[in-house]
């Protein structure tokens, strides 16, 4: 979207592009063409587009809300031209005319950034420095110096404008915002947020409290990540695997939760632990398993090694051979995956509606 500006009376032109025709940078237009002109003008003339008009009967018209909220800011009065008079807008037209012909014609540029740049210097160049039609003695940029006296101040603080979506965040860290993807912390997901974008940037908010910013995409489909969102994803779901390997440990032998319990009283590794007890337990089994942790609490050594030397004495006591683990190759071990039969009721009447 191109957005442009003109003074009436020194017929000094503001140009400025963006990706879209939303209301946000719509007024974004206006506060850099306010800053460009160092002043508000008193009066800004609209053509009846719905971003200023919403509804219009005769002399009554009904203002777009944001529209007003903006100008009430910025202290002018915006007034719509009037339906089929064109004489109302011929500055503007012209300007628009002007800005193809002199600008935009054969033009290259490398991004947004790089056009608006452009049209930057070309304002205050070359088009500043043409003769200004209500004095062709002097220059555009000579009576804009004595016009921008007669423009009102600009308020203190600027109204800030970004685009407020409120998003649903699904199961996964992730807020959908324009077609593409940005991570939040996973502790906030199933929830509702709030996604405020400006040109550069996205924020997402829970309330008043901001759990993300990032730098915004024009992508489509694509991922925008913050590192330490992904590492405290995966750290939880590793502790989260650990905290299910240890409830299957404690199903099956009872007694590993005090040894696991004396082990962190000494500072332990407790995921080795784990992890050591799970393979004896694949190994000699869960009564085994039982009675030896029982042996090792009685010796106070809560650790896998004391746990593996009873079980070790236990073994040679009735003679048996000690365990051993046999590699199984992936198709064999496919034949112990549960498969549920289909339901062939459909079938059934498949066929009787091919008898009738």
């Amino acid at each position: 979207m191109a957005f442009v500006m003109v003074l009436s009376y020194s017929r000094q032109i503001f140009l400025r592009f963006f990706l879209d025709a939303r209301m946000e940078n719509f007024l974004r237009g206006h506060v850099t063409a306010f800053q460009a002109f160092a002043g508000v003008p008193r009066v800004l003339l609209y053509d009846n587009l719905k971003s200023a008009v919403l509804e219009r009967h005769g002399d009554a018209i009904r203002f777009h809300p944001t529209l007003l909220s903006f100008a009430g800011h910025y202290r002018y009065e915006p007034r719509p031209v009037a339906v089929a008079r064109g004489n109302e807008k011929g500055r503007v037209e012209r300007a628009i005319g002007y800005v193809r012909k002199a600008f935009f014609a054969a033009r290259d540029f490398a991004d947004l950034d790089d056009l608006n740049a452009q049209a930057k210097d070309w304002c205050l160049g070359m088009a500043a420095d043409r003769r200004c039609p209500a004095e062709p003695e002097r220059t555009v940029r000579a009576v804009f110096a004595e016009e921008v006296e007669r423009l009102l101040p600009l308020p203190e603080t600027p109204l800030p404008l970004f685009e407020t979506v409120a998003v649903k965040v699904g199961k996964t860290p992730y807020v959908r915002f324009d077609l593409n993807d940005y991570t939040i912390p996973h502790t906030h997901v199933m929830r509702m947020l709030t996604v405020f974008a400006e040109p550069h940037e996205v924020r997402i908010v829970d309330g008043a409290h901001e759990l993300a910013r990032h730098p915004r995409s024009y992508d489509k489909g694509a991922q925008i990540e913050e590192p330490g969102h992904i590492r405290a994803l995966v750290e939880r779901k590793r502790a989260a695997r650990q905290h299910r390997a240890t409830d299957r440990l404690v199903q099956a032998a009872p007694a590993s939760q005090s040894l696991l319990n004396r082990a962190a009283e000494r500072g332990n590794n407790l995921g080795a632990i784990v992890v050591g007890l799970q393979r004896l337990l694949e190994r000699y089994g869960a009564a085994e398993l039982q009675a030896a942790i029982l042996e090792a609490l009685a010796r106070d050594v809560p650790h896998p090694n004391a746990v593996r030397l009873a079980l070790e004495h236990r073994r040679e006591q009735r003679g048996a051979p000690p365990p051993t683990a046999i590699p199984m190759p992936e198709h064999v071990r496919a034949r112990d995956i549960l498969v549920r039969p289909h339901d062939l009721q459909s079938y059934d009447l498949l066929k009787d509606l091919a008898d009738e």
